[in-house]
């Protein structure tokens, strides 16, 4: 029998995650948990998908699917009202809670989501909001429960935040990297904590960018512009701790003192970046940083970044004039 994939909710982030599935070639089925007239049923489920034919139209428009796909890839979805469901659902390989940012309606999806489905499907919230520890306890066999954060818009944002339970099963987790990984998408794992990874760094930057807006440092346009040249290009190539090893621990620890002198507190390096200068550990200079780089030719390590840097600036037509 062939197995589907399982969308609780019919919002817009369910949709943009059923049509990540739906391009890959999977079988997607959307239960709508809002209680509907059969007209409004009709007519809201005809909307979602004529919503989904419209991006995929648009890809088509940019030679990303062959022309003439879109009626077939919206054809993998099926849309049901979960209000009406008797019954298990026997062909559910993996599913994703994505209904409203209130516990109690997530409560009552995921108790549905319990009964419906056997206890080895994969369930994984879609929460923004909420902890794994606090939903894995509305699920029955919490062990194969995660969050799993997709970024907008889901059907094209390679990363995937997954978070995981105490409870939660190694071979559960490997489960949804697999199949994630075999769509496309590029999964990360961190523990039960407010904001994941990326949501957590975008409010710092996000609120810093707000700042100096506020303080008249620079206009929206040029902090833009800032963002997107001068620090979006880097960290598309190092990873933020790859950054700082790259240009040294020192560095961020004294640009840390004298900007929370002048600046506040928000400014002040965390213990780990103290605690790594004490112990020299720098980053290249010193051949451990964040990461460790015995046996790795810094030179050609290097050289390999520099490469890919050159060519964001190529893609991103910022090549200096005088190359």
């Amino acid at each position: 029998m062939n197995k589907r994939i399982a969308i609780l909710g019919s919002g817009r982030m369910g949709e943009g995650i059923a049509l990540s599935f739906i391009l890959s070639g999977q079988d997607v089925v959307m239960f709508d948990f809002k209680s509907r007239g059969e007209e409004e049923r009709d007519t809201y489920y005809l909307e979602i998908k004529n919503r989904l034919l419209a991006e995929l139209r648009y890809l088509e428009s940019r030679s990303n699917i062959r022309e003439g796909m879109s009626n077939e890839i919206v054809s993998r979805l099926q849309i049901v009202d979960a209000n009406i469901v008797n019954g298990r659902y026997n062909d559910i390989k993996l599913a994703f809670e994505a209904v409203p940012e209130v516990k109690e309606i997530k409560r009552k999806c995921l108790a549905w989501a319990s009964e419906h489905f056997y206890s080895d499907v994969v369930i994984a919230s879609t929460t923004s909001t909420f902890l794994v520890t606090e939903l894995s306890e509305m699920v029955s066999y919490p062990e194969r429960f995660m969050n799993a954060h997709w970024l907008n818009p889901a059907y094209l944002m390679p990363l995937v935040e997954v978070s995981k339970g105490e409870n939660t099963q190694q071979h559960f987790i490997d489960f949804l990297f697999k199949f994630l990984q075999e769509i496309g998408k590029v999964p990360v794992l961190c523990n039960a904590s407010p904001g994941y990874i990326v949501p957590r760094l975008q409010v710092l930057i996000m609120n810093e960018a707000a700042r100096m807006v506020e303080e008249g440092v620079a206009s929206a346009e040029d902090i833009d512009t800032a963002t997107r040249i001068g620090f979006g290009l880097r960290y598309s190539v190092l990873g933020v701790l790859e950054f700082i090893d790259w240009g040294g621990g020192d560095t961020l620890y004294y640009a840390s003192d004298y900007l929370s002198e002048m600046l506040g507190e928000r400014f002040k390096a965390p213990d780990v970046v103290q605690e790594n200068m004490r112990l020299q550990k720098r980053g290249f200079r010193d051949g451990r940083g964040f990461f460790e780089y015995k046996g790795i030719d810094l030179e050609e390590h290097r050289k390999r970044r520099s490469d890919a840097f050159i060519e964001r600036l190529r893609i991103s037509r910022l090549m200096p004039a005088t190359l």
